[in-house]
């Protein structure tokens, strides 16, 4: 609202609101006709009013000129009331909140709520029950965040175990920005401490044409994200709008893991990843599946987590971040249900292998059931020759280990051919594979030790070393391994609630490194 229209509103207010009584008037500020007054010095909120000398006329000409004189004293006073009103509805600090739903809150120097915006159509669902964002207009800056955090975390934006929102704060007088970025930061983690522990609460204080120079194809974006998207670009050396786009559209926590990670590929975003799963499975038409998708930007590989609610249950897979392909997880589910019939779960009996066998002080521990067969130790190493490009006479074997992770059967296998190392893990149901590194080393691998002391003299060197026995241990294991060539043993166990680590020399004997800690 201009000045001019808001001395236009309050003429209009005085005018239906002010009667038209000039003797009531009179009579109350005790006026004599042809008699002069001095009116005083007026205070009102920007400071003094000089009014000067005012002769009161005669009755008919007083009426015109009394008139006037108490038009200006109304416009002055409500002047004082203008400017408090300016003031009140002046936008002193911008507060952003971003997960991917993005809000922004405009408030007055008083840190009251002038205007509450929802930036994208998941912010306007956040919203929807507080009117839009209207409801939060005249509150206090950390009612209104602490209502928008709560509304976060019951449609669940921020119950993945790695979330993570932005705060961000724009105000042209730094020190405020400072004070306000301190107090939004507290006022949020007090809620999080006790809803979502989990999330990862990031702030910043921005200049406020930090979202200038791109304009998102995809709606507004607050310009705090548009800081953290252009951090990532200067990361990966691009200015190029089409990459704010396409970064743009990610939640706070992938920009997050891109920072972390140093990774300057671009993922395929939360969207696509469901996608994919669903294609996948084979429900990408059915309506009442539900998807819950967790980015995994900082694990290795990187990877997105897509669990499926169905009518048929649960079902989780893992999608590659950059290429969107299914590294694990059941395919065409729907079919699957209509033609395999039910049949009794059975548990898995398969021995433990010496690396895993339990001590003899420790209870024995039944492994998860099989969900659909497994395929057996020689199509693991199989599946790993095969990806490797080596026959079995190239390789050397150090480790094929079955093992569960999380209810799904994998299959740990570690070889050398020539003077390389491979490690793999293999899906133990279907022989996909889901992990893999191979390092090259410039001695001899696996041909350079002459000897190997075996499993028993390893672990002895390292109890004996502790001054323990076996039966004073818990957890204990004992695995083989090659680095650089140098045939290792890695031994670790637990005394009480300490914990041992010993890295012994295959060859020799010798204890390369140990360490203990005290595990509370």
């Amino acid at each position: 609202m201009t000045d001019r229209e808001l001395e236009l509103r309050l003429a209009d207010a005085l005018e239906r609101t002010a009667p038209d009584d000039l003797e009531a008037i009179l009579s109350r500020c005790g006026v004599q006709n042809g008699s002069a007054i001095e009116m005083k010095e007026l205070k009102r909120s920007g400071g003094p009013v000089d009014v000067d000398v005012i002769e009161i006329k005669p009755r008919k000409r007083a009426r015109r000129w009394l008139a006037a004189a108490c038009a200006a004293l109304v416009l002055l006073g409500a002047g004082g009331g203008g400017l408090a009103y300016q003031r009140s509805h002046a936008v002193a600090s911008v507060v952003s909140l971003d997960v991917n739903p993005s809000i922004e809150l405009k408030v007055n120097r008083n840190e009251k709520v002038i205007s509450c915006t929802a930036l994208n159509t998941e912010a306007a669902a956040v919203l929807f029950d507080m009117n839009g964002g209207a409801d939060l207009k005249g509150t206090k800056l950390d009612v209104a965040v602490n209502a928008i955090v709560g509304a976060l975390v019951r449609e669940g934006y921020l119950d993945s175990i790695s979330s993570a929102i932005l705060i961000s704060v724009e105000d042209n007088d730094q020190a405020r920005a400072a004070r306000i970025q301190q107090e939004v930061v507290a006022s949020v983690d007090g809620v999080l401490r006790v809803q979502a522990p989990n999330t990862s609460v990031l702030s910043q204080v921005v200049a406020q044409d930090a979202g200038a120079g791109y304009t998102w194809a995809g709606g507004n974006i607050s310009n705090g994200k548009a800081a953290m998207v252009y951090r990532v670009m200067e990361m990966s050396g691009s200015s190029d709008s089409a990459v704010f786009d396409k970064l743009a559209v990610l939640s706070v926590e992938e920009l997050n893991d891109l920072l972390k990670t140093g990774e300057k590929r671009i993922p395929i975003g939360k969207a696509a990843a469901a996608s994919a799963a669903e294609t996948y499975a084979g429900t990408l038409e059915i309506s009442s599946v539900i998807a819950d998708v967790d980015p995994e930007l900082d694990k290795y590989p990187p990877h997105y987590e897509v669990d499926l609610e169905t009518a048929w249950g649960e079902f989780e897979y893992i999608v590659d971040a950059f290429t969107g392909e299914v590294l694990q997880g059941q395919r065409d589910i729907v079919s699957l249900a209509s033609t395999t019939p039910a049949v009794p779960q059975v548990p898995d009996t398969t021995p433990p292998t010496p690396d895993t066998q339990a001590p003899a002080s420790q209870p024995a521990v039944t492994a998860p059931t099989q969900q659909s067969g497994d395929i057996g130790r020689d199509a693991a190493k199989k599946a790993a020759l095969d990806h490797a490009g080596v026959t079995e006479a190239q390789a050397t074997w150090t480790k094929v280990e079955r093992e569960w992770d999380d209810g799904r059967l994998e299959y740990e296998v570690e070889f050398w051919s020539g003077t390389t190392e491979y490690d793999y893990t293999i899906d133990g149901q279907t022989g996909a594979v889901l992990k893999q590194e191979s390092d090259y080393h410039s001695g001899n691998g696996v041909t350079g030790s002459a000897t190997d002391i075996g499993r028993e003299a390893a672990k002895s060197t390292a109890l004996n070393h502790a001054g323990v026995t076996e039966g004073q241990t818990s957890r204990l294991k004992v695995e083989r391994d090659w680095d650089d060539g140098r045939l290792e043993y890695e031994v670790e166990f637990y005394v009480g609630w300490t914990e041992y680590g010993y890295t012994i020399d295959g060859s020799t004997g010798a204890i390369l490194e140990y360490e203990f800690d005290y595990d509370d």
